[in-house]
């Protein structure tokens, strides 16, 4: 099973050098270790920031002014999914 965290601490360690506040996904790509390819796994659970972007998008609100809530709002979406 996958562990909240840890998945919230890569979350903010991965989207935290985007240039905030950021208005859409696309400007968070460039903070991207590995831009829409980075992966975040725990447990059994594994999401390419493309898939997290097209899974979650409903439960994203934009505009973001920090990492912090933005994560708070994937972790949301993805215990909405039923994936956590």
């Amino acid at each position: 099973m996958a562990d909240e965290a840890e998945l919230r601490e890569q979350f903010v360690d991965a989207f935290g050098g985007a240039d905030f506040p950021v208005s859409n996904q696309m400007e968070l790509v460039p903070a991207l270790p590995n831009g829409p390819s980075t992966t975040f796994e725990s447990g059994d659970l594994s999401l390419t920031a493309m898939e997290l972007g097209t899974k979650l998008s409903s439960y994203q609100e934009f505009p973001y002014d920090n990492a912090e809530d933005l994560a708070d709002d994937v972790i949301e979406g993805l215990k909405e999914e039923g994936e956590l």
